[in-house]
């Protein structure tokens, strides 16, 4: 791949010309010179990727390839290299990362100068700003697609897009009015001028995030402004955390919100199963003590990567946190779960683990963005992410949530014991909430 992409860098130059510099003219005319400045473009990425090192990304590969067939259109006489250039923008979006939609956002910009009545092209630039946050530009680029856009059925998407994107951005206007005239300063104002629906999508979530705290600090949860303030960040989160478009690849699985996941367990007794050699060998054994008290439970809990459980072992729902610096680059999660839910932090990391690491057809139900992190999420336990320990179990994670929600009727444990015991930090809040303990079945009832 080192060679070809080297090759590649070198065509792209030998056409476009090199950064800073203008393109060389052609015999016979070439490219129009929206074509060569996207060539550009796409030549500085590749030199930007050429010097990471080697590629492993299937995403990144296919981003490559398109830039190639862009580079042989544009090179070819009497070529139409407009079909190249917003295929290669749309791999560029889907490479992941802010440089990806950078390079999307700016091929984007050449499309929409080149043809300005391309609905393709308008399309291509509000996904691209829908990904770096910039929420009222997509706004702008999704409506010039929808003006050109005859097919009402492949306009639906973009429609509810425009919808959830005002929606959240309707929740910072009603949270600005709510805190009132900012010009008189103290602590809440900061905030407050901070905040704007304007304001990129991570920046607006921080700035909301500090109003609703300054203001926490400076009347109490208890005042009815604060929790209308702290309701209207939660609605926001939920809304600017959503998906821009509809995955196909969940599999046709059902998006499980907070209260979707509080419905789910309502009455229900949970267990969670430690995944060692011993709990699943009692488990398999027909007729054991442990295998017929695990199957008295309505849903049984079992997280990250099973491999001790046989694979027909019941599992309602699976529970997986995200570890590493690339974990959309672990095993599919194969393992059959009624729901699923996946614990991850930042937000394009996470959704890039699951559409790389979803089976379709293996979960009914896949947890949403507003439970990717339930312990410093302000709208649910908000703790501090900073932990001496090192970052949460599982398991661990999964307790504090379902002890948040409040609706299973009992929450035990089963097995966290010798290897599979949690930390010390861990075992001390369950054994400051434990109802019960049964040393022969190595269970701890919590409620």
């Amino acid at each position: 791949m080192g060679q070809t992409l080297t090759g590649l860098l070198t065509s792209v130059r030998a056409i476009a010309g090199r950064p800073g510099t203008p393109p060389r003219a052609r015999p016979g005319g070439g490219p129009d010179p929206e074509l060569l400045a996207a060539l550009r473009l796409c030549g500085d990425h590749l030199a930007a990727l050429a010097a990471s090192g080697p590629l492993t990304d299937a995403r990144r590969t296919r981003l490559i390839a398109s830039i190639g067939a862009l580079t042989t259109a544009c090179s070819t006489p009497g070529a139409d290299a407009f079909d190249a250039l917003l295929r290669t923008g749309q791999q560029a979006l889907d490479s992941g990362g802010d440089a990806g939609a950078r390079l999307a956002l700016a091929l984007a910009d050449e499309a929409t100068a080149l043809r300005a009545r391309s609905k393709g092209a308008w399309r291509l630039r509000g996904n691209a700003l829908d990904a770096l946050g910039r929420s009222e530009e997509a706004i702008t680029a999704y409506e010039r697609h929808l003006a050109l856009q005859q097919n009402t059925a492949a306009a639906r998407d973009v429609e509810r897009r425009i919808a959830t994107l005002r929606a959240a951005g309707d929740r910072i206007d009603e949270a600005l009015a709510l805190v009132g005239d900012v010009s008189e300063g103290g602590e809440g104002a900061t905030g407050a001028v901070r905040l704007s629906r304007r304001l990129p999508a991570a920046d607006a979530r921080a700035a909301f995030t500090e109003l609703v705290r300054l203001r926490t600090t400076e009347r109490g949860a208890a005042d009815p402004a604060v929790r209308r303030l702290a309701a209207l960040y939660a609605e926001h989160r939920r809304l600017s955390d959503r998906d821009p478009m509809a995955d196909p690849l969940l599999g046709g699985a059902e998006p499980l919100g907070v209260p979707g996941l509080r419905r789910f367990l309502a009455g229900r007794t949970v267990c969670l199963v430690a995944d060692t050699p011993h709990t699943a060998e009692q488990e398999q054994r027909p007729g054991s003590s442990l295998a017929a008290l695990i199957g008295g439970y309505d849903l049984v809990v079992r997280c990250d990567a099973v491999r001790h459980a046989a694979p027909t072992a019941r599992t309602d729902l699976h529970a997986v946190t995200l570890r590493g610096d690339s974990p959309w680059k672990g095993p599919r999660w194969d393992r059959r779960a009624t729901a699923r839910l996946v614990f991850g932090d930042p937000l394009p990391h996470w959704r890039l683990a699951l559409r790389s690491r979803l089976v379709p057809g293996a979960q009914d139900r896949i947890g949403d963005a507003t439970l990717r992190r339930p312990l410093h999420d302000p709208a649910l336990l908000g703790e501090a992410a900073a932990d001496a320990e090192g970052p949460a179990s599982t398991a661990y994670t999964v307790l504090r949530l379902l002890d948040f929600l409040g609706t299973p009727a009992r929450v035990d444990l089963i097995g966290f014991e010798g290897p599979a015991a949690l930390s010390p930090r861990e075992r001390e809040w369950i054994g400051a909430r434990a109802g019960a303990t049964d040393d022969t079945a190595v269970r701890i009832t919590l409620r």
